[in-house]
């Protein structure tokens, strides 16, 4: 079972693998939208909350675009999906990481209610799952941007990812 994310999201992470695929030269929102079969539309205001965040760099006129802002290895999947799920910046108002290290250290903060303990809960369990989505960079997903040869990382490779991918695997 997988975590539920957006549409947005989604096509948030397709973006930037366009782009990381295509770093030689600016992409346009037509190109984008047309390789993927995603409404212009939406991938405009896709593109603009990356620009916001500073993952993507974008110029407008004839010969606009958009770029990555930085390389694909420093582009951590957690910070995507963090900036780009509503849900989870509402979860943030309380620090995760505290709530966290409260809970590898065996206590909690004291609870007055009992929606209190369910909240701060989601909150570990929300700073856990970006923790993990954070062990991914764009470059771990790009053809030849992550590892040596462009193989997917061992500790990203679990058995049900070999299961499902086995013919990417015989080749390597």
């Amino acid at each position: 079972m997988y975590m539920h994310l957006t549409e947005f999201t989604d096509n948030a992470l397709r973006l930037l693998v366009y782009l990381g695929n295509h770093r030689e030269r600016i992409a346009t929102i037509n190109e984008i939208a047309e390789r993927y079969g995603i409404s212009r539309h939406h991938l405009a205001k896709v593109s603009c909350v990356l620009a916001a965040s500073g993952l993507i760099e974008t110029s407008r006129g004839r010969l606009g675009g958009m770029r990555l802002a930085g390389a694909p290895r420093d582009i951590r999947l957690g910070e995507v999906v963090r900036c780009t799920e509503r849900g989870l910046a509402r979860g943030a108002r309380s620090d995760p990481r505290s709530a966290q290290r409260s809970a590898q250290d065996g206590e909690r903060p004291p609870c007055r209610q009992p929606d209190d303990r369910l909240q701060q809960s989601l909150a570990v369990a929300t700073a856990a799952y970006l923790a993990e989505l954070n062990r991914v960079t764009l470059a771990d997903l790009i053809p030849g941007g992550g590892e040596a040869h462009g193989e997917m990382p061992a500790w990203l490779a679990t058995n049900a990812w070999r299961w499902q991918h086995s013919t990417l695997e015989e080749g390597a």
